[in-house]
């Protein structure tokens, strides 16, 4: 293959547009007393009004206050119907905006400038509807990825239109226990066998039955039964126990009552028990069995269950089934700025030319391109000759590679690479511009290499069709820690929509005449196949190998993903291929990097062999949706084996499916469809495929994609629009009260009595604005969809005294009155650490439960809502372990010594049997956290980061620092222990007894089996965290950060290696506990002196 270069432009970067701080619509300017704000309203006549209209009113009612006013103006018979016409405005992203959905309020619509043009609206409305309401609800118009001109998108929204209406064609056709069981919440049925013991013994109900009387909304009957069941009893013979109960209770009032007439639903959440299985098998129960609780459970009259499915169904009629779509006309394509030409040819492959935005000229400038398969480098770089230039860098010349257009593999990527060629300077000693120097890489004597610029592209298009023709490629200026020969293979394919301030890079791709060369479907590629075997005795060479090679064969596959392979290791994977289908099933991955991609004849060999390939389990099939494995079959045949998954297990590893969208290359794969299909089909994963794809809309690199799916699930699941849009717009509000309070907090700093007082007030000011309370009231709970929040308290809200003021939301539960929960509010921090730290803590909780050890674990929830903002759950009844030392204390220096306030806490908050179980609780859980915080490295473990509640159960928050990144303080690290286990943990553990070894002896012993069976496990967890190397997060950029997990969890020791390896690190953690302690009295101090 071979190309040319041509010329490369360099722009100066812009600055960050700069906001105004007098916001019209921000929360502080609507404290003011101002309820009216002056808008401009153009009309089509071309008549101008001005009127001030009130900045909550609706847009409907903002419509009806204009026509009125437009009767005492000039043209006005000329409007005609009122219905006939719309809004439009420019929105805060400086983007036209049409405003079909008139239920929306002006202060939630924002306009840039308080300006509204009403233009005539044309035919297909409820369609239009649809589209203003999915644009607003994903945070990017339709009418943008209209605009983009781009023949792939239109492919995609096409199939991606038909299918999600013919998905809503059929929930019309189905009946309200199919769409109860089908689409929306319920308790899921599980397969999974429970303990033996759990079947043994009979359970105790606490059955709170509520009866509601759909017609006006309000409970008619309230009654409770405690009853008596077996694990094994189902749901209608669990209802028609209850109702022989009443009636015995009741008399004859109520003979009439039948099970038919009701549904079972969890109490205080939206889930229903659906289905006729046993208790036990439901994930409410047995985990309510496990936690040693009573399920409580409502009956819900089937009336207004079928009030629900028939709302959801008039929904879908109102847009589906429409012969005309009428979406909105693209906007004009943006001016760019000046562009750049560059003449290249090609003769057997791709190549590439450049232009460029950097903030200083370099003297010389080079250009490297790469072809890839995954991070493998298919043949030598090319490199440009040295180019000097102010802004504008011409090659004019070819650049070739070592390899044919027929070897060249199907998700082959073309990787370019820009980078400024410098004179070798004596280090300085001043760190200043280390970051700088952080990618720089000498080349040759004398030389240095800073890079500039990077790009990839796809060598094939979408329909498989090699691309040609002139290319322009706009590039990205921020480089990950890792680069493969100065390239980012890893790197997006998508090219950098910021095309003002972007490197343009002009290339050309040689024209194949008389026909476009097309990449062999998949029945050729298996004939190929067949025609290797028949030439060779393949079947022959492939399995001979002797004993010695099958030892050291299965000496290879034992080893953990992070472990690399050298050259003859792969060449024996692929001699003893079959060896490792019959035998390692498993091993997988490891054949497919041992494959030569850059040999059409390997490739097509593997891709016979994959057909026979046994299925693998979904965890070791996720793996293979690594970056590594870009093949379309290989991902396709993954997708495979994620089909086996249960809702529940897709539900655990979503997070990373989402993610591992970012190395699909095209629109249409197999796993975006799996995704939109288990979504639509279960809207507890829809919910949070949803807020996993939305709250990365402000990334550049997966805006199109990410927004492309939220579209096709939108159509797709139409009643679940307004449950999400309610949703953002109640983020918005919680938005808009933060950035009240941080504007308050400066104002007012010189005085910090006086700034809480004052910022408290304008807090609660603002959130009883009607406004604010009817966004904010009945709602599904972003954290748990299943969470139905009735309405805030305000007067238990308050911001937590940190920098970025985060909110503390008290709410009322709907399902369960009298019942609230805590949600706090960030915009400022980057949640999705946390996030993934969290998931991690669920799966673990999950693998010993499967192990039969409940180590109680509380994993609360955590969800990342957009850029740098998110939600998190107040876990009740629980305190600090820095505020129950200061409690117990008058000195806060002496605080973190008192080994006897936390058992005095417990006791205080139970007594009798009930303090017994409190201590086995907190025995557990401290087990628990133990093992999994050395396992993962988290780190920055002060008293406030530490909680227990009332019940036993201790537990961590905030997962800032993870994978051994440990805080230090000039150079030395703060803390140095493997994990927190201090003397005062050990006196609860021991209740109170210094020589309680038999205790302190079970805990022990529950630390090293909780470590052993993450250990079996320590592929997965690897596997999990390699899955979200590009997700950008803080601490976790490269392979080697995931180092620290294999590590910790010893692999390639055995188990007695490892468990001596642990047990030194549990001794070194109660030896140097003291170091804890010390850490914990300078963070009391800390503490004491700001309040």
């Amino acid at each position: 293959m071979c190309g040319s270069t041509g010329c490369l432009v360099l722009v100066p970067a812009m600055p960050p547009a700069m906001t105004d701080d007098l916001d019209l619509w921000a929360a502080h300017s609507q404290l003011s007393g101002e309820d009216l704000v002056t808008v401009d309203f153009l009309l089509p006549t071309g008549i101008y009004i001005q009127m001030d209209v009130p900045r909550e009113a609706t847009i409907q009612h903002i419509k009806l206050l204009l026509w009125k006013q437009a009767q005492s103006y000039p043209l006005f018979p000329s409007l005609g119907e009122m219905e006939g016409h719309m809004f439009e405005c420019v929105n805060q992203a400086a983007v036209h905006e049409e405003l079909e959905d008139e239920t929306r309020r002006l202060c939630d619509v924002r306009p840039f400038c308080p300006m509204l043009k009403l233009v005539t609206r044309s035919c297909g409305r409820a369609e239009r509807l649809l589209d203003s309401k999915i644009g607003v609800l994903i945070g990017k118009g339709l009418h943008e990825l209209d605009a983009l001109q781009d023949q792939e998108v239109k492919d995609f929204r096409s199939k991606m239109f038909r299918i999600s209406e013919e998905k809503m064609q059929r929930v019309q056709l189905m009946t309200w226990s199919e769409w109860l069981q089908d689409v929306y919440f319920f308790a899921e049925f599980r397969t999974l066998s429970a303990p033996r013991h759990l079947f043994l013994s009979s359970v105790s109900l606490s059955l709170s039955v509520c009866v509601c009387c759909v017609d006006d909304n309000v409970l008619s009957l309230q009654d409770t039964a405690s009853l008596k069941v077996w694990p094994s009893t189902s749901p209608s013979e669990l209802m028609e126990q209850a109702l022989r109960k009443w009636l015995t209770t009741h008399g004859p009032e109520e003979e009439g009552r039948q099970a038919e007439q009701y549904v079972l639903r969890v109490s205080d959440k939206l889930e229903f028990l659906c289905g006729d299985h046993p208790l036990i098998q439901y994930k409410y129960i047995k985990a309510c069995l496990q936690a040693k609780e009573c399920p409580h459970l409502t009956l819900v009259q089937v009336s207004s269950v079928q009030a629900m499915f028939e709302k959801e169904i008039s929904a879908i009629g109102a847009v589906v089934n429409r012969k005309s779509s009428n979406p909105p006309l693209p906007l004009p394509p943006k001016r760019r700025g000046p562009s750049v030409t560059e003449h290249c040819s090609l003769s057997q492959s791709p190549y590439y030319g450049e232009p460029l935005v950097v903030v200083v000229v370099p003297p010389q400038v080079q250009v490297r391109a790469g072809l890839f398969h995954g991070t493998e480098l298919l043949c030598k770089p090319a490199v440009s000759s040295e180019s000097s230039g102010r802004s504008e860098h011409v090659w004019n010349r070819t650049l070739e590679f070592d390899i044919t257009v027929s070897d060249l593999p199907r998700m082959a990527r073309l990787c370019f690479a820009v980078y400024a060629v410098m004179d070798k300077v004596k280090k300085q000693k001043s760190t200043k511009n280390a970051h700088i120097n952080k990618y720089q890489t000498i080349r040759k004597a004398g030389k240095v290499h800073y890079p500039i610029a990077w790009v990839n592209t796809m060598v094939f298009d979408y329909k498989g069709q090699l691309k040609t023709g002139d290319i322009i490629l706009h590039s990205w200026s921020s480089f990950p820690d890792e680069l493969e020969e100065m390239l980012n293979p890893i790197g997006t394919i998508q090219t950098n929509p910021y095309t003002e301030n972007a490197t343009a890079l002009h290339i050309h791709l040689p024209d194949y005449n008389p026909h476009p060369i097309l990449f062999p479907p998949f029945d050729k590629i298996l004939e190929k196949a067949a025609e290797i075997a028949g030439s060779s005795d393949c079947s022959t060479m492939v399995l001979s190998g002797g004993k010695k090679f099958h030892i050291e064969l299965k000496e290879i596959m034992e080893r953990d993903p992070l472990s690399q392979l050298c050259e003859n290791e792969k060449d024996l994977i692929w001699t003893l291929r079959y060896d490792c289908m019959e035998n390692f099933p498993q091993s997988l991955p490891k054949l497919l990097l041992s494959v030569k991609w850059s040999k059409h004849e390997d490739m097509a060999q593997l891709q016979a062999l994959l057909q026979i390939w046994p299925k693998l389990s979904p965890r070791d099939a996720l793996e293979l949706l690594d970056f590594n494995y870009p093949d379309q079959y290989v991902r396709e045949y993954a997708v495979g084996c994620l089909r086996d998954m249960s809702d529940e297990e897709l539900s655990q590893y979503l997070l990373q499916l989402v993610q591992v969208l970012r190395y699909e290359p095209y629109y249409d794969c197999a796993l975006t469809r799996f995704l939109l299909n288990r979504a639509q089909c279960n809207r507890n994963i829809g919910h949070f495929l949803f807020w996993h794809l939305r709250s990365e809309m402000h990334m550049p690199a997966v805006s199109v994609q990410f927004s492309l799916i939220l579209e096709a699930y939108c159509r797709g699941s139409i009643p679940h629009i307004e449950v999400l849009k309610k949703q953002v717009e109640a983020l918005s509000k919680l938005k808009s009260v933060n950035e009240l309070i941080k504007l308050g907090t400066i104002k007012n700093a010189r005085s910090k009595t006086k700034e809480a007082m004052l910022t408290k007030e304008a807090m609660m000011t603002c959130l009883r604005q009607s406004g604010y309370t009817e966004t904010l009231s009945d709602l599904h709970s972003p954290l748990n969809p299943s969470v139905l929040l009735s309405g805030i308290n305000v007067e238990k809200c308050r911001y937590m005294d940190s920098k970025m003021k985060p909110l503390w939301i008290v709410y009322n539960n709907k399902l369960l009155g009298g019942d609230t929960l805590g949600i706090i509010f960030k915009n400022g921090d980057d949640l999705r650490q946390d996030m993934l730290t969290l998931q991690i803590l669920r799966l673990m909780d999950l693998l010993w439960k499967e192990a039969n050890l409940d180590l109680r674990i509380v994993p609360y929830g955590c969800l990342a809502t957009g850029d740098r903002s998110g939600l998190i759950e107040v876990v009740s009844s629980a305190d600090t372990i820095a505020n129950i030392q200061l409690t117990s204390s008058n000195v806060a220096a002496a605080a973190a010594f008192n080994k006897d306030a936390l058992l005095n806490w417990l006791k205080e908050k139970n007594s009798g049997d009930a303090l017994e179980k409190a201590i086995e609780e907190f025995t557990l859980s401290c087990a628990g956290y133990c093992v999994a915080t050395y396992v993962l490295g988290i780190g920055d473990r002060h008293s406030d980061n530490i909680m227990v509640r009332s019940t036993g159960q201790l537990f961590h928050i905030d997962f800032g620092h993870i994978l051994g990144n440990f805080k230090s303080k000039f150079g030395i690290k703060r803390e140095r222990v493997p994990f927190i286990l201090t003397h005062d943990f050990i006196h609860v553990i021991q209740q109170g007894k210094t020589g309680n070894t038999e205790k302190f002896g079970s805990f022990r012993n529950y630390c090293e089996q909780a470590y052993l069976i993450l250990r079996r496990n320590g592929n997965l967890f690897i596997t999990l965290f390699a899955l979200m190397l590009t997700a950008g997060l803080p601490e976790l950029t490269s392979v080697k950060d995931i180092q620290y997990l294999k590590d910790s969890l010893a692999l390639g020791k055995t188990d007695d290696e490892a468990l001596k390896q642990f047990r030194q690190k549990f001794d070194e953690a109660l030896r140097e506990s003291w170091t804890t302690k010390v850490n914990w009295m300078a963070h009391n101090v800390v503490k004491d002196n700001r309040s």
